[in-house]
């Protein structure tokens, strides 16, 4: 996934970021969405293929495509011993490579914001998906305190330092959401919230945890040292530890699905 200065290049680091969040939330969101099996599906924003996984371990489905900018995210989806089934490639979400009515199913998993027209994003789905099929994604809630980096993003912030945004950042409310879904024509368009917990070994471990981000690692390494012990504190103080010195944080995604009418 690509959203302007903000890059997704290295699988391995996503993974321990974001990748264990988007199957903490994927879970959930699959649930919501009780798929029958032996569906066509397309992953449209892939990334590393975190939840491409836990869909090809649940839903039994009868194929999988993996849609993504990153060729070095792909090539860590593709080491997923779930994921060798699953036919992926280098593709726009805006522009898919696939013709009409292909798919019972598109889902986009933690990837709106991240697509520069989510309308043409929309329309791409809708477009690949046959006649009763399923458009549905999750995205956390970016403007309303429920993304898991928001402890250091704030703090940051606080401090005068802004490390790049994705470019819609609109497109993660759930009112825009639903209107971009009905927009594009689905019917029996459904949404709901999403809140997962994540618990950490310690402070130092949430603090690497975050910094393997493509948004704020190299902001905090161009900083002071001053400035980021500065940081680590505040940040320290927003997150309790338990007896035992673990950290849990929630985090909160929104999830919507329609149908393409018959």
């Amino acid at each position: 996934m690509v959203g302007r200065t903000i890059r997704f290049d290295d699988g391995a680091a996503y993974e321990q970021v974001m990748g264990i969040w988007s199957q903490l939330a994927g879970g959930i969101f699959l649930d919501w969405l009780a798929p029958p099996s032996g569906l066509r599906w397309i992953d449209i924003g892939c990334g590393n293929g975190a939840f491409t996984e836990l869909l090809v371990e649940r839903c039994a489905p009868e194929e999988v495509h993996g849609i993504d900018p990153s060729e070095g995210q792909l090539a860590f989806a593709r080491t997923r011993p779930a994921t060798r089934r699953v036919e992926f490639r280098q593709g726009d979400a805006m522009a898919l490579p696939f013709p009409p009515d292909r798919f019972d199913a598109a889902v986009m998993a933690l990837v709106l914001v991240f697509v520069p027209e989510p309308a043409k994003g929309i329309a791409e789905m809708a477009r690949v998906v046959r006649p009763g099929g399923t458009v549905a994604a999750y995205m956390w809630d970016m403007l309303g305190g429920g993304f898991p980096l928001d402890p250091v993003l704030v703090e940051m912030r606080a401090m005068g330092v802004a490390p790049p945004r994705p470019p819609e950042m609109n497109a993660s409310r759930m009112d825009v959401m639903h209107d971009l879904w009905t927009d594009a024509g689905l019917d029996a368009v459904e949404t709901r919230e999403i809140t997962v917990h994540r618990i950490f070994a310690g402070f130092e471990d949430f603090w690497m945890t975050s910094l393997k981000a493509g948004s704020l690692g190299p902001t905090i390494a161009a900083m002071a040292s001053g400035d980021v012990e500065t940081l680590k504190s505040r940040v320290r103080a927003r997150l309790p530890a338990d007896g035992d010195d673990r950290i849990t944080y929630s985090a909160r995604a929104h999830a919507i699905k329609g149908r393409l009418p018959m």
